[in-house]
């Protein structure tokens, strides 16, 4: 297997084991080669495919990409993330993961909750109960 560009400087990445960029792990996305990228770290599932509880094709479908959301809207268990360590073989590099960024729609480029989700819409949606409440028990007062 090829280890990929080395980090720079001895970082922690460095002593984790070989880095690799996503570019480089985009290619290998066959079943020849089946590398996924769950939680920064690469693995190489080539030898799993045939394995998988779940058919190799959901491994396929992943290969060569980020699969932490896929992996963990699964559900996965203690036991199968045990099992993860033993395809182990790198690093995702530093740079690569900042171009991850997040998945979370209420957070903004600058990486603070959205005023709109965190504030406003569950006060509005309180005013609205509240106005229904009083509206219907006035309504039964005068029954």
């Amino acid at each position: 297997m090829e280890a990929g560009k080395r980090a720079e400087g001895g970082g922690e990445a460095a002593a984790a084991g070989p880095v690799f960029t996503l570019q480089e792990v985009a290619k290998r996305n066959c079943s020849r080669e089946a590398w996924l990228v769950i939680h920064g770290r690469v693995y190489d599932v080539t030898r799993f495919l045939e394995e998988h509880p779940g058919g190799e094709e959901v491994l396929l479908e992943q290969a060569g990409k980020d699969a932490t959301e896929s992996f963990e809207d699964v559900g996965h268990s203690t036991d199968a993330r045990e099992m993860l360590k033993q395809y182990y073989i790198g690093e995702v590099h530093p740079h690569d993961r900042k171009k991850e960024g997040s998945k979370d729609q209420n957070v903004t480029s600058s990486g603070q909750a959205s005023f709109w989700s965190t504030w406003l819409i569950p006060i509005f949606g309180a005013l609205v109960i509240g106005l229904m409440y009083r509206y219907y028990m006035l309504e039964g007062r005068s029954s």
